[in-house]
C-alpha cells in the first residue's frame, strides 16, 4: 500500500459529508482507470466464479456470492478526488436489493459507503393486463428482468445529491467489495470523473446551433400505467377511480390506470416507459400526476433519457402538492423546456431523488443524532423521569449541554428558513422544525429548567424523527405522460363539472351492484372447493391470482374464495354453513375439540408435507394424536439490541441468562432499561430448564413440579428486585436509547427497519439468551405463535381440499405468496412463513438468516389442551399477586395450580377425555 496516503480511518460518525470537506481541495484528475472484475486478487468467504460472455458481455465477468468479500489491487497515477463506476448485472436471489460495503485499503471511507445499494430491474409479467370474471383488472404480477447496469456509487439514502467522491493517492491501493445481501455479477469497476451536466440554457443554444427545429402538430401519449421497467415489484400498475379524466376509465369496474403513488416514494427507486416519437425535432413533455401525500413541500422526480440526463435542471424535476389532479409540464418562467427526440423508439426514465431536500434532510438527521446522544446523556443522570425538586448539576456534569442546545436551535431554524425558501412561503411542514427550535434556544438560556420539561424535549425529538421520516418518503402518482409539439395544446387534466357530477352519480349508483369486496370465480363445478380467508383484501387478491395462475390450472379444481372475518367462522362451522378450508388459522385445537375438523395425517403424502417445517409447527395443531392443521406462519422471539450504546458502555451482547443478570444493574446504573415482556419470558425460562406446561397429555398442568416452582421463583424476582418494567412502547424507546436491549417477535427487525431510518446501522438481532445444562449445553428454547390452514369435516370433496392444502403450503406457492405480499406491503410486511425453505429464500440477508436460523433450530411447539386458557389466565393472576401483593411465590402458584387443573378436568370431562 502507498505510504503516503492520507489518513482517513472510519469512526463513528464519520459522514461523507465530514469526508469530502477534509478532501475538498484536492483536484479531479481527467482520467479514467477501468478495473476488470476478472483481474481480481482475491476473495476472502465466498466462491467466486468467472463467466464468458454472460448475458452480451464482450469480457469475461465475475460472479460474487451473497457472503464474503472480493478485492482488487489497482496503481493510481495521480493523487486526486475520483468517482467510481460500476457495471453490474443482477443474478437472481431472494428479490431483495442489493447491498454492498466498500473498504479503501481496509477501511471504510466514510459511513454511508458501508452500505451501498444497487437495484433490481423488474417488469410486468405479462404485456396486457388481465381480467377477473367480472371484467375487473387484476393486479399484474411483477417478475424480475435483469439487464447489464451501469452506475456511479451514490448514496442510498438520497441524502446527497451529487454521487460519492473517493481520494487515492498516488501509489498502490485495494479496493474491496464486501457483500451484505444478495449475489452479483460485476463487468468491471472504474475510476472516473462523471461528466458535468450542462444547463439547459446551454443545451438550448446546442438545439440552435445545430438547427434543430420545433416539431408542429405532434402529440404521443404514454400510459404511465404501461411503464415497461422499475426498481421494486411494489411499483406496480395501481386503480384511481376518483377522477373520470383518469385514462383509462370506467365507471364501476377496476381499472388498472396509474403508476406510483404511496408505493413510489423511497429514495433510489425509478421507473421506465417506451415512448414511439413519430419525427425528429423539438417537443415539450408534459405530466398528468397527483401528489396529495406531503403538504407543502415539492417532490421532486430526476428525468433520463435514452439513460442520459438531457440537461442540469432534470435532475429535480418539481410535483407540487395538490389535492387533485394536475397537469405539469417541466420548464422556467412559464416556458416549457423543449427536447430533442429522433423518430423511433426511446426510454424515458424518472428515479426519486431528494433534489434541494437533501441538504435539508441532512440537517435534521444530523440533529436528531445530536439530541438523542445528548438526551441519554441526560437521563442517564436524571432517569426519564427526574425529580423536578433535585439539582443535578447538569452543566457541570454534561459541560457541552448549552452548547448542543444552542447549536441544534440554530440549525433547526435554518432548515426551517430554507424550506421556507424551497416552497416559496411559509411551510406548514415546518412547524415542528420551529417547535423545537424555540424550545432547544429556552433550554439553553435556561437549563435548570430542563428536569420538569424532559419528557416535552424528548417528545419533540421524536417528532422530528418522525417528521424526518414523513419528508424522506415522497410519493407521487402519474396517469399518463406525453411528448408534444408547442402548437398543439395540452390535454386537460380534468373533466368538466357535468362529467364529474355524472362520474358521482353513476358510481353511486353502481355501488349497489357491484360487489369490490368479493374475490370469487365465477365458475362452479362439482370439483369446486371453498376456501375461507381471514387477512386483508391485499392478501386476498394475492391468493385469488395464484390460485387463478397456478392451483386451477395444474389440477382442474376451481376455488371459491372469500374474505371474511375471523370471528364468523367458528358460529358458521357450527351452524354448517361453513367452508371447505380455512386460511391463517391459530386456535385450531378449539375447532378439533369439537369434532370440526378433518385429521391431515390421515391422508397420502402427509408426512412428506410434513418435512418442510419444523416439528414444533404441528404441536399447537395436534390434539389426540390428530393433526388438525397445516402450518403457514411461524414467528418467535429474538433479542434486539443497540450496538453503539452497548459499545459505548462496553458490554457484550447477552448469550446467558447469567449474562443478562449482569447487565441489568449496569444499564439501570445509567438510567436505562431492559424490554422484556413477561410472558415471553416465563415460557423461555421455563422450557430451557427443562419445563413443561403440561403433563400426561394435558391432563393436567405441569407449573407445580420442581422445575416450574424454580422458574416461577426466577422470573417474579426479575420484575420484583430488578424492576423491569411491565408494559412499554419498545420499538419507540429502543430508537430513542432508553431501552438498548429487549426481547420482541422476530417480525420487529423489519418494523424497525421501516420506521426508524435514523439508528439504522446501530442495532441488531440475535437469539434469545440460553440456559446451561449440566454438560454445559447452552440452551435456548422459546415458544413459537403459529398459524394454519384447517380443512372442515363436513368438506364435500376432501380429495381436492387436500390437494389445494399441499398446493398452498408448499415451498414454491409460500416463496411466491411472500415475495407478492412484500412487492405489496413493502418491507414492514416481510412474510413469517413456517416453511423453512421459503423462510430461507425470502428476502433476508445471509447473516440475518443465520441470526434466525440459530434461534429457529431451539424453537418449541405451545401444545393446545381443552381448558388451557385457564393457565394464562391463572398463571398472571399468580403473577400479579406477587408483583402487586408481595405474596409467597410457591404458596402463590401452587394454589393457582389447582384452579387450573379444576378447569383443565371440567373441560376433558365435557369432551369425554381421561381425567387421569
Amino acid at each position: 500500500m502507498s505510504t503516503n496516503q492520507k489518513s482517513h480511518q472510519a469512526s463513528v460518525g464519520n459522514r461523507y459529508e465530514h469526508y469530502i470537506t477534509r478532501y475538498s481541495n484536492e483536484t479531479r484528475p481527467q482520467v479514467t482507470k477501468l478495473i476488470e472484475a476478472e483481474t481480481f486478487a482475491a476473495a476472502d468467504g465466498m466462491q467466486t466464479k468467472k463467466l464468458d460472455s454472460y448475458q452480451g458481455s464482450t469480457s469475461a465477468v465475475v460472479y460474487t456470492e451473497d457472503t464474503g468479500s472480493i478485492y482488487w489491487d489497482i496503481q493510481v497515477l495521480e493523487d486526486g478526488l475520483y468517482h467510481i463506476g460500476l457495471r453490474y448485472f443482477p443474478v437472481e436471489g431472494n428479490s431483495s436489493p442489493i447491498e454492498r460495503e466498500l473498504l479503501i485499503d481496509g477501511v471504510t471511507p466514510f459511513d454511508e459507503a458501508a452500505r451501498l445499494v444497487f437495484s433490481r430491474v423488474w417488469r410486468n409479467e405479462l404485456p396486457e393486463v388481465e381480467r377477473d370474471s367480472r371484467g375487473n383488472d387484476l393486479r399484474p404480477r411483477q417478475i424480475e428482468s435483469p439487464e447489464w447496469e451501469e452506475v456511479v456509487l451514490s448514496d442510498s439514502e438520497g441524502y446527497y445529491k451529487e454521487p460519492f467522491s473517493f481520494y487515492f493517492s498516488k501509489g498502490n491501493h485495494r479496493i474491496t467489495l464486501a457483500s451484505l445481501r444478495e449475489p452479483l455479477i460485476i463487468d468491471y469497476l472504474k475510476l472516473f470523473q462523471e461528466e458535468k451536466t450542462p444547463s439547459y440554457r446551454e443545451v438550448a443554444h446546442t438545439y440552435d446551433k445545430l438547427g434543430y427545429q420545433v416539431t408542429k402538430d405532434a402529440i404521443v401519449k404514454i400510459q404511465a400505467e404501461k411503464a415497461i421497467l422499475k426498481s421494486n415489484p411494489s411499483l406496480y400498475p395501481m386503480n384511481d377511480r376518483s377522477s373520470p379524466g383518469t385514462e383509462p376509465y370506467d365507471v364501476s369496474k377496476i381499472r388498472m390506470n396509474t403508476i406510483g403513488g404511496v408505493n413510489w416514494k423511497v429514495p433510489g427507486q425509478w421507473i421506465t416507459w417506451e415512448v414511439d416519437i413519430p419525427k425528429d425535432g423539438l417537443y415539450q413533455l408534459g405530466f398528468r400526476y397527483k401528489q396529495n401525500t406531503v403538504r407543502g413541500i415539492n417532490v421532486v422526480r430526476k428525468l433520463y433519457v435514452d439513460d442520459r440526463v438531457p440537461f442540469k435542471e432534470a435532475e429535480a424535476i418539481p410535483f407540487r402538492y395538490d389535492g387533485a389532479w394536475q397537469l405539469g409540464m417541466p420548464g422556467e418562467n412559464g416556458e416549457p423546456y423543449l427536447f430533442y427526440l429522433t423518430e423511433g423508439k426511446h426510454r424515458i426514465k424518472m428515479e426519486l431523488t431528494m433534489g434541494e431536500l437533501s441538504d435539508i434532510i441532512r440537517m435534521i438527521r444530523s440533529s436528531i443524532q445530536q439530541l438523542n446522544a445528548l438526551y441519554l446523556k441526560i437521563i442517564m443522570l436524571t432517569s426519564t423521569v427526574p425529580d423536578p425538586f433535585r439539582d443535578y448539576e447538569l452543566e457541570r456534569k454534561i459541560p457541552e449541554l448549552e452548547t448542543v442546545f444552542q447549536e441544534q436551535s440554530d440549525l433547526l431554524a435554518m432548515a426551517a428558513d430554507r424550506m421556507d425558501e424551497m416552497v416559496g412561503g411559509t411551510s406548514g411542514s415546518t412547524t415542528i422544525l420551529r417547535t423545537t427550535s424555540y424550545q432547544l434556544k429556552d433550554l439553553g438560556s435556561r437549563p435548570e429548567t430542563l428536569t420538569s420539561r424532559l419528557k416535552q424535549f424528548k417528545d419533540n425529538v421524536s417528532a422530528l424523527g418522525t417528521w424526518l421520516l414523513t419528508v424522506n418518503q415522497q410519493p407521487l402518482e402519474i396517469d399518463y405522460l406525453f411528448f408534444k409539439s408547442p402548437n398543439v395544446p395540452a390535454p386537460e387534466v380534468n373533466t368538466g363539472m357535468m362529467d364529474r357530477a355524472a362520474h358521482e352519480v353513476m358510481s353511486f349508483s353502481k355501488s349497489f351492484s357491484e360487489n369490490y369486496n368479493t374475490v370469487n370465480a365465477e365458475k362452479r363445478g362439482v370439483n369446486d372447493i371453498s376456501v375461507w380467508i381471514a387477512a386483508g383484501r391485499d392478501q386476498a387478491q394475492l391468493l385469488r391470482s395464484m390460485i387463478d395462475n397456478s392451483f386451477v390450472p395444474q389440477t382442474g379444481i376451481n376455488v371459491n374464495l372469500q374474505l371474511v372475518n375471523p370471528e364468523v367462522i367458528l358460529p358458521a362451522t357450527l351452524a354448517g354453513k361453513g367452508p371447505d378450508i380455512a386460511l391463517t388459522m391459530a386456535d385450531v385445537v378449539n375447532f378439533a375439540m369439537r369434532s370440526a375438523l378433518q385429521d391431515l395425517s390421515e391422508f397420502p403424502e402427509f408426512d412428506t408435507v410434513k418435512r418442510r417445517f419444523m416439528d414444533s409447527a404441528f404441536v399447537s395443531f395436534t390434539y389426540q394424536d390428530g393433526v388438525y392443521a397445516i402450518p403457514e406462519t411461524q414467528s418467535f422471539p429474538m433479542l434486539f439490541y443497540r450496538k453503539d450504546i452497548l459499545e459505548q458502555l462496553h458490554l457484550d451482547v447477552p448469550q446467558t441468562w447469567e449474562d443478562m443478570y449482569r447487565i441489568i444493574p449496569e444499564l439501570q446504573k445509567h438510567n436505562m432499561e431492559i424490554a422484556m415482556p413477561s410472558n415471553i419470558l416465563f415460557e423461555t425460562m421455563l422450557y430451557q430448564s427443562g419445563g413443561q406446561f403440561y403433563q400426561k397429555d394435558g391432563i393436567a398442568t405441569d407449573l407445580d413440579s420442581a422445575v416450574g416452582m424454580d422458574t416461577f421463583r426466577k422470573w417474579t424476582e426479575l420484575y420484583t428486585n430488578y424492576k423491569l418494567p411491565l408494559e412499554f412502547d419498545f420499538i419507540n424507546r429502543f430508537r430513542t436509547g432508553e431501552m438498548p436491549v429487549g426481547i420482541a417477535d422476530y417480525t420487529t427487525y423489519n418494523f424497525l427497519t421501516v420506521f426508524a431510518p435514523e439508528i439504522r446501522g446501530m442495532w441488531n438481532f440475535a437469539p434469545l439468551p440460553g440456559t446451561k445444562d449440566t454438560d454445559n449445553t447452552l440452551h435456548r428454547e422459546t415458544l413459537s405463535t403459529t398459524t394454519g390452514t384447517v380443512m372442515f369435516k363436513n368438506a364435500k370433496n376432501k380429495k381436492a381440499a387436500w390437494e389445494f392444502i399441499k398446493w398452498w403450503t408448499d415451498t414454491e406457492s409460500q416463496l411466491t405468496y411472500g415475495r407478492e405480499l412484500e412487492a405489496i406491503l413493502g418491507e414492514s410486511g416481510r412474510y413469517g412463513a413456517a416453511n423453512l425453505e421459503t423462510l430461507s429464500r425470502l428476502p433476508w440477508s445471509a447473516r440475518e438468516l443465520k441470526q434466525l436460523m440459530g434461534q429457529f433450530q431451539w424453537v418449541v411447539g405451545r401444545p393446545a389442551v381443552p381448558g388451557g386458557y385457564s393457565l394464562d389466565r391463572h398463571l398472571n393472576n399468580a403473577f400479579y399477586e406477587v408483583y402487586n401483593g408481595g405474596s409467597e411465590p410457591r404458596e402463590t402458584l401452587e394454589n393457582y395450580v389447582r384452579t387450573i387443573n379444576q378447569e383443565i378436568t371440567i373441560k376433558r370431562n365435557e369432551f369425554h377425555l381421561p381425567t387421569k
